[in-house]
């Protein structure tokens, strides 16, 4: 007996179809963002667009969903497939039998009380210049009971050192493990060509939102610069002013930059124990 023949043309999803299944899918993906006008203009789509791909009335041209696949690390399946089925599909190496009572992702939550949700200040002392420091800001969110931070390296930091500008490059990620007296996080650049860990503690404050600790770089003894520096993160939450001040003072800074309490943090000129 022959196989029963089937029509392709039946197997494939309406345009209605694929509208929908993308606009679900968007509207999951963009819970990660702050809000959709802050996802929009990083993206770079008008919000009215936008509003019309999340409500499965449009598609997006090629280039655009170029561009939002890239920006949530998803593929082209998410017009035909549920997100968490592409997301669950991939490798997962830190839920690997060997190490996920260790570091898996049942190891490593905390608590919104231990570390909150939002937008973060973050100083350092330059790895390079002894008399410079960095600021940054940082954005840390909760999904799949972990605990993630995402951020971008100053323009000017990336310049001096001869790299590239663009966001991609400049872009980093990572993931935040609980310790027995803080928290630890593995940071990378795409493609895991660079890495940092960097470990927090909370420290007594008026608003109990500042946290000090150390951050480390993964490079060889021998490189010039030093690979370990105080590291104090000071949480905005989403209060739209302390984080749009933070941003304009993103980049190099000298000492006198710095606020007597944020100084005191991070012991300018005191040697890392």
């Amino acid at each position: 007996m022959e196989p029963k023949r089937t029509n392709p043309a039946l197997d494939r999803p309406s345009p209605a179809e694929l509208r929908s299944m993308f606009g679900a899918n968007l509207r999951q993906l963009a819970t990660q963002a702050d809000s959709i006008s802050a996802l929009c203009r990083e993206l770079g789509i008008n919000r009215t667009q936008f509003n019309r791909y999340l409500s499965g009335e449009s598609f997006p041209r090629p280039d655009v969903l170029h561009k939002i696949c890239r920006y949530f690390d998803v593929d082209a399946r998410i017009l035909l497939e549920p997100v968490e089925d592409i997301i669950g599909g991939r490798d997962r190496l830190m839920d690997s039998p060997f190490i996920a009572d260790f570091i898996g992702s049942d190891a490593h939550t905390i608590d919104e009380e231990a570390l909150p949700s939002g937008f973060y200040r973050f100083i350092r002392r330059s790895f390079m210049n002894d008399d410079a420091f960095i600021r940054g800001l940082i954005y840390i969110f909760r999904q799949d009971n972990s605990v993630f931070l995402r951020g971008f390296e100053a323009k000017k930091a990336m310049a001096d050192q001869g790299l590239p500008t663009d966001p991609a490059t400049r872009e980093f990620r990572g993931v935040f493990l609980p310790q027995e007296d803080g928290v630890a996080a593995m940071v990378s650049r795409r493609g895991a060509t660079t890495a940092s860990f960097n470990y927090l503690a909370r420290v007594p404050s008026f608003e109990n939102n500042f946290y000090v600790g150390y951050v480390t770089r993964t490079v060889r003894e021998n490189v010039a610069g030093r690979r370990v520096e105080r590291l104090v993160y000071e949480h905005l939450g989403r209060d739209t002013g302390k984080i749009l001040a933070a941003a304009r003072t993103e980049g190099f800074c000298n000492e006198d930059d710095l606020t007597p309490f944020q100084k005191r943090l991070l012991l300018p000129g005191v040697p890392f124990a």
